[in-house]
């Protein structure tokens, strides 16, 4: 079996959020073999991903044996290696792993998890991430949550960012897990300050509260903050969690599987950490792209909610009554009806 062609395209997504995550969002991406077989998976990137895939990554794929994942990452990092390591360029490389990966099962009429040694993985719990407060209709459908938080100004700023930590934990009760996201947003000091308010409050982590390049504070979180650090949802590429993982900077890691180089980097990932003793629990992991790596491979499951807007992904299994479980289907399990898949056109959305 050999490669013949490499797609992709942005679907347009109703209620796709108007920023970034639209702009530089999600790409599909299709490769196709002279056997009839396409694979697909999802990137990140926008139409600056879409060009990198189109160009350099397909350049260096045609003709080449689908099945040599291992040997093609290498390959198309390399080719990257001057305007790559991280951001777009990994992100692009991302959507072009997992359609590799789900090629691979669909050739082999297995699905990914039973490719990574679990044919029959069992329900895994999920958490729900949230803005500004739970709606209540929400607090009995997952077993754990996550409050995105502001950067909140002076005493008044902190004492109700507590109030609405400490109302979301009244509704959902001591047995569900409560999580904090700060996104990037804080500094050292506003951290141990919102750790030590919080810290009657059981919060399960604080989310990258700092910038991802300041290792020195995260270091010093480590050793101070009362609750555990995660991070790792904007790092690329097991070569750049490496320093995370050799100092322990953060007790939980989150890869994002469309952005950090794809499910073969994710498997590294996993592998490092493990090694190390540290938690991995991935960037939207309840999405289908992530989902078989945390059944096969993960000792402490947990998979967040996905991006609802993705519609266009058939097959996605749903969450029910907070567990979410993949599918025996061959390859990642889901299906891409490209005849009614309706994509941007650069000229006509970069005018709107």
């Amino acid at each position: 079996m050999r490669i013949t062609n490499v797609r992709a395209v942005q679907p347009v997504a109703a209620n796709s959020p108007p920023d970034w995550r639209t702009s530089l969002g999600q790409i599909l991406v299709a490769v196709d073999t002279d056997s009839g077989l396409t694979g697909y998976g999802v990137g990140g990137g926008g139409f600056a991903g879409i060009h990198v895939v189109r160009t350099v990554l397909r350049d260096v794929l045609l003709n080449q044996d689908p099945d040599q994942i291992d040997d093609l990452w290498q390959t198309m990092y390399q080719s990257t290696l001057a305007f790559g390591r991280k951001g777009l360029a990994i992100m692009a490389i991302s959507g072009v792993d997992l359609a590799l990966w789900d090629l691979r099962g669909r050739a082999s009429s297995q699905s990914v998890a039973a490719l990574l040694g679990s044919p029959n993985p069992g329900p895994i719990p999920t958490y729900c991430t949230v803005w500004n407060e739970l709606d209540a209709h929400l607090a009995d459908e997952h077993q754990a949550f996550k409050l995105h938080l502001e950067r909140p100004q002076g005493e008044a700023g902190i004492d109700a960012m507590y109030e609405s930590v400490a109302t979301v934990r009244r509704k959902i009760g001591d047995q569900r897990g409560l999580m904090v996201d700060a996104w990037m947003k804080w500094d050292v000091d506003m951290t141990l300050r919102i750790g030590e308010r919080l810290s009657d409050l059981d919060v399960g982590w604080i989310e990258e509260p700092l910038s991802p390049d300041d290792w020195n504070g995260y270091e010093e979180l480590r050793e101070r903050c009362p609750i555990p650090i995660a991070g790792g949802e904007h790092e690329f590429t097991s070569i750049g969690f490496e320093g995370i993982i050799a100092r322990k900077l953060h007790t939980i890691l989150q890869p994002d599987v469309c952005w950090c180089g794809g499910l073969t980097e994710l498997i590294r990932i996993y592998e490092r950490a493990q090694t190390a003793g540290i938690r991995v629990c991935p960037h939207r992991g309840a999405e289908i792209w992530s989902l078989h790596a945390i059944a096969a491979l993960d000792r402490d499951p947990l998979a967040e909610s996905g991006r609802p807007w993705m519609t266009w992904v058939k097959g996605q299994p749903s969450i029910v009554n907070g567990l979410i479980e993949v599918t025996d289907g061959p390859g990642f399990g889901i299906e891409i009806d490209e005849s009614n898949l309706p994509v941007m056109n650069y000229d006509e959305w970069s005018e709107n």
